[in-house]
């Protein structure tokens, strides 16, 4: 059994992209899942910082902790570390003293301490009413800093955030040795996350600028990878049945559309239909729901979310299934 630490304020939905990633997530506190199994895939996910081996659980005090790491079986050796940390300050518990007391019984068990470069590092995680113990085995790169949409050398206003990005395409099945394509593709942020998780990236747009700027963006990020982008119409892929491995795309805000001079339901909807002949899986994100025209193209909807990104606008993701 493995503990996920999860980041952001959506628990549901880091959960969802981390099933991308392992088997038996499920959400057993703030900010905290237990998994079953877990892969190396760990390293790519947005919203689950950690992964560790799980130890055990107990009450939320430091004595707690400490007395099931003193009863608990421990085949490691080398070095150690504890770090200790509350969650969205659910608990008043002193992480100071949680790892200065549970490296004391290490210590009493025959580990040396080592706070720089430890071989093995306990993570002991406060959250609500639980404490949580577990040896860490993955972490997250948390490199989505140096990818804001502002420092790409092709940048458009309202480009999504890559963090919330690589969930998407995590969600819609990108790993190596799987096909990502995005419909609208924009400046390709949704690509280069895909490209970045292993994918291979395809990208589509009405508009050639922004064809353009999204191949620039995918060539200065992630220019070892096999990546397309073509202009072309969302509601007429130029894609055979069945070649995709999952699909990503931000339909257009507001109730009118631009492209194609389509209205933006009926956009939408040849989109959703597209989407379903092309690939097995689907993301789709708004700045409304589009679940029921989801079911009336044939999808089946697995999970919807809502993720507030200011006081004027929510996103709203269905992730879809055949």
């Amino acid at each position: 059994m493995y503990l996920l630490e999860l980041g952001g304020q959506d628990d549901e939905f880091a959960a969802c992209e981390a099933e991308s990633a392992a088997t038996g997530v499920e959400v057993v506190a703030p900010g905290v899942a237990r998994a079953t199994t877990i892969t190396e895939r760990i390293e790519n996910l947005a919203y689950t910082r950690r992964a560790s081996e799980l130890v055990g659980e107990t009450d939320a005090d430091v004595d707690g902790a400490r007395a099931l790491l003193s009863a608990a079986p421990i085949d490691r050796e080398g070095t150690v570390a504890v770090r200790a940390r509350t969650v969205r300050e659910t608990v008043g518990v002193s992480t100071r003293r949680a790892e200065r007391e549970l490296g004391r019984v290490l210590v009493e068990r025959g580990f040396a301490v080592d706070l720089d470069d430890p071989d093995h590092e306990l993570r002991v995680v406060f959250s609500d009413d639980a404490c949580f113990l577990g040896w860490l085995e993955r972490e997250s790169v948390r490199d989505y800093g140096g990818r804001k949409p502002t420092d790409r050398p092709f940048f458009q206003p309202g480009s999504m955030h890559p963090l919330l990005a690589r969930a998407l395409a995590n969600v819609a099945g990108a790993r190596p040795g799987a096909t990502v394509l995005d419909p609208m593709c924009g400046t390709g942020g949704v690509l280069i996350e895909a490209a970045l998780a292993g994918a291979r990236p395809l990208g589509a747009d009405a508009q050639e600028k922004m064809v353009r700027g999204a191949s620039r963006n995918l060539a200065h990020y992630a220019p070892d990878s096999d990546f397309a982008t073509v202009r072309g119409d969302a509601t007429h892929l130029p894609f055979s049945d069945d070649s995709i491995d999952g699909v990503v795309f931000d339909a257009p805000y507001g109730r009118q559309s631009k492209i194609a001079n389509l209205e933006l339901d009926d956009l939408v909807a040849g989109a959703l239909a597209e989407a379903r002949r092309v690939a097995p899986r689907a993301v789709i994100v708004g700045d409304r729901p589009w679940t029921d025209e989801a079911r009336d193209a044939g999808w089946t909807v697995e999970g919807t979310f809502e993720r507030r990104v200011h006081r004027s606008l929510t996103r709203y993701v269905a992730v879809l299934s055949r």
